[in-house]
């Protein structure tokens, strides 16, 4: 996080003690004496941000032992249940943070909540210091009228649900309607998109393939779905879209659909991007000739045979779902039309006072994840949705960071978070090198396991995961799938013993 953000914030002997930033790259080495004591570390949350930071810990420091707690039964977080499931290369990392919670370094320990089975201060107690990587596990509510009825769901929940998060096994959401309409226009809304949009033919394709661990339950909603038109709705305009081109193309090519684009939205576009970032004018490139120029003779033919379709609404934002007559079901949106005001990347969305009622049977809100606090004791800045820190160092709290999304907000991808949680680490290293961090032996882990012990919680070990994935893997054989995910925490608890 840019220090700048953080001004207001007064730090006492925690940043003044503070060693100079280091010259060299988050990878470098750092020299330790070899008569130091071994240095505990606790991470918090077994996602990419914490799996990442434990990584560079334990590579850059020979001594140094990490306990990995995580509040699910089983690790990866995001990458287990917000990656995409027809994007099995995404979940390779997975091959990655396996080989460092096997470390005799590392262990790791699920089904334990941090701030309610035991505290922060409790934590920092037991280590050297304590790394949050809980990630946002919560979702930017719309504060529109009508946003409780049945068949509006937040898409972090229609993501939890299809990817086999356990909280969200229950949804259920009804896709017998003809239109869906999707509000945000980021990579999770493209996503949500494409698993409605995908024919279920194409889905059989994925399965003979094994090339996706949808759960069956939600492989089997699709399968019967009668959606054949998804509405991706932005309060702003083409410019402003949050999607990368890889999740842009996808959809433009996804067997049996069509874009439905209108080339008034684009106008004026071609000029205002010779100037843009690269990533940013191919983006604009593709949406532009996809709205503006014929398609060949061949895509022509294809998008002439799609029984589904897709779009992109922009300069609309939501104002009320509207209820069916018998007010039990959602029934369409009321979209306020907006105009940009401001320039470059400071523009904001106004409404004109102008509406548009958009009749569908599904909404799926995608406005952005959102972290929550997780201990009274730990800072946490609700409007930004983030823990106060300089460069992962949590503010006026020594022997405390915090890496991911907590850290800096839930953007980016998983390389984004790798960079993101290296960092974190470089500087907690060059804390303990400078002697910031508490002097002689911590307990670790056998100071948490009595408190864990006394209130009657038994932790999940990464040797219960890998048995718990091996029964995934044999599931997902006999339906031709590289896993059939378990669901029930307490189906899970009984295949250990428990």
């Amino acid at each position: 996080m840019a220090p700048r953000c953080w001004r207001w914030w007064h730090w006492s002997v925690w940043p003044r003690t503070r060693p100079p930033a280091a010259r060299s790259t988050p990878s470098s080495h750092l020299q330790f004496s070899t008569q130091e004591q071994t240095p505990q570390i606790c991470v918090v949350g077994s996602g990419p941000a914490g799996f990442y930071t434990a990584q560079h810990l334990l590579k850059h420091h020979a001594r140094a032992h990490v306990d990995i707690y995580e509040k699910q039964l089983v690790p990866f977080g995001l990458v287990r249940f917000g990656v995409a499931p027809d994007h099995p290369e995404v979940k390779n990392v997975i091959n990655t943070f396996t080989q460092t919670a096997r470390s005799d370094r590392c262990a790791f320990y699920g089904s334990v909540v941090v701030g309610r089975d035991v505290t922060v201060p409790e934590l920092r107690a037991a280590y050297h210091a304590v790394v949050l990587s809980y990630g946002a596990e919560s979702h930017q509510t719309l504060e529109i009228p009508g946003e409780e009825l049945p068949g509006v769901f937040s898409a972090r929940a229609f993501v939890g649900w299809y990817n086999g998060l356990p909280e969200n096994r229950e949804l259920a959401p009804d896709l017998s309607c003809d239109t869906a309409v999707i509000l945000g226009q980021g990579n999770v809304a493209l996503d949500v998109a494409r698993i409605l949009l995908t024919p279920p033919e194409h889905l059989e394709v994925l399965l003979l393939c094994q090339k996706t661990d949808i759960t069956e339950a939600a492989l089997g909603a699709l399968r019967q779905s009668r959606v054949k038109t998804v509405w991706i709705v932005g309060r702003r305009g083409p410019l402003q879209v949050a999607f990368t081109i890889k999740e842009l193309r996808e959809m433009i090519h996804l067997p049996g659909t069509r874009p439905v684009l209108d080339p008034a939205d684009f106008s004026g576009l071609q000029d205002r991007i010779k100037e843009a970032p690269r990533p940013r004018k191919r983006l604009m490139e593709l949406l532009l000739r996809t709205a503006t120029e014929k398609p060949g003779a061949e895509e022509a033919a294809r998008q002439a045979l799609a029984s589904r379709a897709w779009g992109l609404r922009f300069f609309r934002s939501p104002q009320q779902v509207l209820p069916s007559p018998d007010g039990q079901q959602v029934a369409g949106i009321r979209l306020a039309i907006t105009r940009l005001e401001g320039v470059g990347e400071a523009t904001w969305a106004v409404p004109t006072g102008d509406t548009e009622d958009l009749p569908c049977g599904l909404v799926l809100s995608s406005v952005g994840y959102k972290s929550r606090p997780i201990d009274p004791s730990v800072p946490f800045d609700p409007k930004l949705g983030i823990i106060p820190n300089m460069e992962g160092r949590v503010v006026d709290v020594p022997g405390l960071y915090c890496s991911g999304w907590v850290k800096r907000g839930p953007t980016g991808v998983i390389a984004t978070t790798m960079t993101d949680s290296f960092l974190t680490s470089q500087a907690l290293l060059q804390d303990l090198k400078a002697g910031l961090l508490p002097s002689g032996p911590r307990p670790g882990y056998s100071a948490v396991e009595a408190l864990l012990s006394s209130r009657g919680v038994r932790p999940v070990s990464f040797s219960d995961w890998e048995k718990l994935d091996a029964e995934e893997v044999s599931r997902g054989q006999g339906a031709g799938k590289p896993r059939e995910k378990l669901l029930d925490p307490q189906e899970m608890l009984r295949l250990l013993g428990r």
